[in-house]
C-alpha cells in the first residue's frame, strides 16, 4: 500500500466517528473491568473456587463466538443496519451491568443464575455493538473523501486498536478503584451508566442526520418542481 496524504485527525472530526469510538473505549472498558473484578466478586459472594469462577466466564466468550459470525454476515449484506446493531447492542449491554451486580438502587440481592445469565447476554450484545464499529468507521472514511484501499483499513484499524486498547487500560483501573472504594455493584452500575451514554448519544446523532438529510432532499425536490419561468 502506498502512504495515504489524508491526515489521521481529520478522521476524527467527523462526529459519527467519534461517537463510534466512545462506544468501542466503553465496551473494551467494560470487558476490562470484568475480567478484573468479577472474579473477585464471584468468589466473595458466591463461595465459588476459580474453576468455577473459569466456567461462569464462558457464559460470556462463547455466546459472543457464536453470534459474531452471524451478525458480521448480516450487517455486511445489509449496511443500514449497522448503528441500529450498535445502538441496541449498547442499550442491552448497559442494563445487563445494571443488572449484573445488581445495581443497589434496585434492592435485589445478587444470585449466581442472574449473574451468569447477565454475562450470557452481555457476551451476545457485545457482538451486536463491537462488530458493526469498525466497517461504519470505514464507510464514514469514504464518506469524507479518504481513497479506497489499504492506507485508509490501515489507518481505521489504528484508531480502532489504538481506543479499544485505551478502554482495556481504563476499565480495570477505574472499576477497580470504584469497587475498593466502594463496592463490585456501584462500580458495574457506573459501568453500565457509561455504555448506556455512549449509546443515547450515538442514536441522537444517527437521527439528527437522517433529519437533516430528509430536509435537504425535500428542499432539493422541492427546487426541482418549481418552474423556471413564472407565468
Amino acid at each position: 500500500a502506498e502512504p495515504s496524504k489524508d491526515s489521521f485527525f481529520r478522521l476524527l472530526l467527523h462526529g459519527k466517528v467519534i461517537l463510534i469510538c466512545f462506544v468501542t473505549v466503553t465496551l473494551s472498558s467494560g470487558l476490562g473491568f470484568i475480567d478484573a473484578t468479577l472474579s473477585l466478586f464471584a468468589m466473595k459472594t458466591f463461595n465459588l473456587s476459580s474453576g468455577y469462577v473459569g466456567l461462569i466466564m464462558i457464559g460470556l466468550s462463547l455466546p459472543y463466538c457464536l453470534a459474531s459470525p452471524l451478525i458480521g454476515y448480516f450487517t455486511d449484506k445489509y449496511p443500514v443496519t449497522r448503528i441500529g446493531f450498535t445502538v441496541t447492542g449498547g442499550v442491552i449491554t448497559a442494563v445487563c451491568f445494571f443488572l449484573l451486580g445488581p445495581a443497589p438502587f434496585f434492592h435485589i440481592p445478587s444470585q449466581l443464575w442472574l449473574t451468569v445469565l447477565m454475562l450470557t447476554l452481555i457476551g451476545f450484545s457485545l457482538g451486536m455493538t463491537a462488530i458493526p464499529t469498525f466497517p461504519e468507521i470505514i464507510a464514514c472514511a469514504h464518506e469524507q473523501g479518504f481513497e479506497e484501499g489499504l492506507s485508509t483499513l490501515g489507518m481505521v484499524s489504528g484508531l480502532f486498536g489504538a481506543f479499544w486498547s485505551t478502554g482495556m487500560f481504563c476499565g480495570p483501573i477505574v472499576g477497580g478503584l470504584i469497587t475498593q472504594g466502594l463496592n463490585f455493584e456501584w462500580a458495574a452500575t457506573v459501568q453500565g451508566a457509561t455504555g448506556l451514554l455512549a449509546a443515547l448519544l450515538l442514536l441522537a446523532y444517527s437521527l439528527c442526520q437522517k433529519r437533516k438529510q430528509r430536509v435537504q432532499e425535500n428542499n432539493q425536490q422541492a427546487d426541482e418542481n418549481t418552474p423556471l419561468l413564472n407565468e
